[in-house]
């Protein structure tokens, strides 16, 4: 199948899919028509212990994409939000809605508005809708708080800008760098960060030692670095927030 995102043509041969959807896990929602590309959860530990997790799905749509994910925290009650976000087939955003459903009831919806974003939102059902304008193009990329597969979709990205296919694959040179603007809708911000290929590691993974493909992304708030899984569907299995105690990794 052909990949819809015309920054995913160099891995097409590879994940035979693109664009994204996911059904939210607690809700029986229906699934998105189209080729489901991944689905899963992330395990969030903070200094060895989990306190959260996030359940996402990737599916490719005739019109473009959709991701759906839930995060829930590890305490009780718990605190859970959920986002969706929808892609044209270019790559550009055509809706991100964020809800919060505990223990608060906020929620949030970032729209076109022409050439550029503008978001709205309100904290609670009970409080007057505010709005703000970004002057950003639609091929803004999408980096929200506790959405960790937003990074995935990042990195796909990337390799598929920076790196180059030889006879069927895919060849990141060392220190390749790639600069990107993205938007924090939770946070009502927008920065641009740089990520840059490490080359490879050795990781050890749940399921045994695994070679896989080094990242970083670097951010004027801190750097991460995550590790992709080139012989399964180009997966991100770990990301690790330098400096926090922070690791997210694939269940």
């Amino acid at each position: 199948m052909k990949l819809s995102y015309r920054w995913f043509a160099l891995i097409t041969p590879l994940l035979c899919c693109v664009a994204m959807a996911a059904p939210m896990p607690k809700d029986k929602e229906k699934e998105p028509e189209g080729k489901k590309v991944d689905s899963g959860s992330f395990g969030i530990f903070q200094n060895g212990h989990r306190v959260g997790t996030e359940t996402f799905s990737i599916y490719e749509t005739g019109n473009g994409s959709v991701i759906k994910s839930e995060f829930k925290t590890e305490n009780t009650p718990p605190d859970v939000q959920s986002s969706e976000m929808q892609l044209a087939a270019n790559g550009d955003i055509r809706r991100y809605e964020w809800k919060e459903l505990s223990p608060e009831r906020g929620e949030s919806v970032l729209l076109p508005n022409d050439d550029f974003l503008t978001q709205k939102w309100r904290a609670s059902p009970q409080e007057k809708e505010h709005e703000q304008p970004y002057l950003l193009p639609l091929s803004t990329t999408i980096l929200d708080d506790y959405f960790f597969i937003d990074r995935e979709i990042l990195a796909w990205r990337f390799l598929a800008s920076a790196c180059k296919q030889d006879k069927g694959v895919l060849q990141c040179p060392l220190r390749q760098r790639a600069q990107f603007g993205t938007i924090n809708p939770h946070q009502h911000s927008s920065a641009p960060l740089a990520m840059e290929s490490l080359g490879r590691e050795m990781l050890s993974l749940k399921n045994g030692p695994r070679d896989l493909i080094k990242l970083e992304l670097k951010t004027d708030a801190g750097a991460w670095q995550l590790w992709i899984d080139d012989q399964n569907q180009w997966r991100v299995m770990r990301m690790l927030v330098e400096g926090e105690n922070t690791v997210v990794e694939r269940d």
